[in-house]
């Protein structure tokens, strides 16, 4: 195998530094992985040169062999080159790709940890060979990436994908005017179709606090309140596709994080999109991931790689 084709992906992410190894097949080597520096950007950085360095040694590869690619919450200006939205704040505002080429010594490829999950999917995962991928993640918060013929679609603004922060579309009565955005919009997909949300609509409606796993369990033994629970989510989610098939038209549309394990989405929500989607038959597939947690690192090895 040629040391060439060892690529190391690093998802930075709030509370751990996640680093996987992979050969030219794709075919996982190595992974590590430490705690974040909560709020030390300098921290971060040596944790992750020293990761870096630590698997290089492992590995027997020499120092700056290996190419690099990391998935961070944000993304990079183009207008200053700064890291921006990165829900780890003390990374924002941040010159995070130079000095982590500088710190490790090599060029380093940076994107957003949503696009990352795209990649993977679209490289080696459950959209494999698909033309146009629509990465979806349903956690925390909601984001997105689109790959398109292998390769991440960044935009103009560095912003493709970011479908959370668009309008709920073909709102109800009682959707209006939604809830406010923490990124100063009301009504924004996110407050809809994150986890947090699926839970204070169910409180919502119910009066009772259930965290979205536990909605979802229950769903599956009968509980009527949580199904109708999961029937208002899927109604919503149903639309919220319905727009990006009609803007993007992806072959496939992969769910990710943590909504993504309830299995009953992928048969619930295709059968209600057609409602809105602009043709006569919606070809578009919705999958769960192939690599599922993993999707994010092995997605900025990939992206290392291009």
């Amino acid at each position: 195998m040629s040391i060439a084709s060892i690529r190391f992906g690093i998802d930075l992410g709030g509370t751990k530094i996640e680093l996987i190894a992979l050969d030219g097949n794709g075919r996982e080597m190595l992974r590590r992985r430490v705690s974040s520096p909560r709020g030390d950007y300098d921290a971060t950085l040596r944790a992750i040169a020293a990761i870096v360095r630590e698997a290089e040694a492992a590995l027997g590869l020499a120092a700056g062999t290996a190419s690099v690619g990391v998935g961070t919450p944000g993304s990079l200006s183009r207008a200053t080159g700064l890291l921006r939205g990165a829900n780890s704040v003390w990374l924002n505002g941040t010159p995070i790709g130079r000095d982590l080429a500088t710190a490790l010594g090599r060029p380093v490829a940076i994107a957003n940890d949503a696009n990352c999950f795209a990649l993977s999917e679209a490289t080696d995962g459950a959209a494999r060979g698909a033309h146009v991928v629509f990465g979806v993640i349903l956690g925390t918060g909601v984001g997105a990436g689109i790959v398109v013929h292998g390769h991440v679609l960044e935009g103009a603004n560095r912003i493709a994908g970011e479908w959370g922060h668009n309008p709920l579309p073909w709102p109800a009565a009682d959707e209006l005017p939604g809830l406010a955005c923490w990124c100063g919009q009301r009504g924004c997909i996110e407050t809809f179709l994150s986890g947090p949300a699926m839970e204070r609509d169910h409180l919502a409606a119910t009066g009772e606090s259930l965290a979205a796993d536990a909605i979802a369990d229950r769903a599956r033994s009968g509980d009527a309140a949580c199904d109708a629970t999961l029937a208002r989510y899927e109604k919503r989610l149903a639309r919220a596709l319905a727009h990006v098939i009609n803007v993007v038209d992806p072959d496939v549309i992969v769910l990710g994080g943590g909504l993504s394990n309830i299995e009953r989405l992928y048969d619930s929500v295709p059968q209600q999109w057609g409602a809105w989607v602009f043709s006569d038959r919606v070809d578009t597939t919705l999958v769960p991931p192939a690599h599922g947690d993993s999707s994010g690192v092995r997605g900025a090895a990939w992206l290392a790689a291009q």
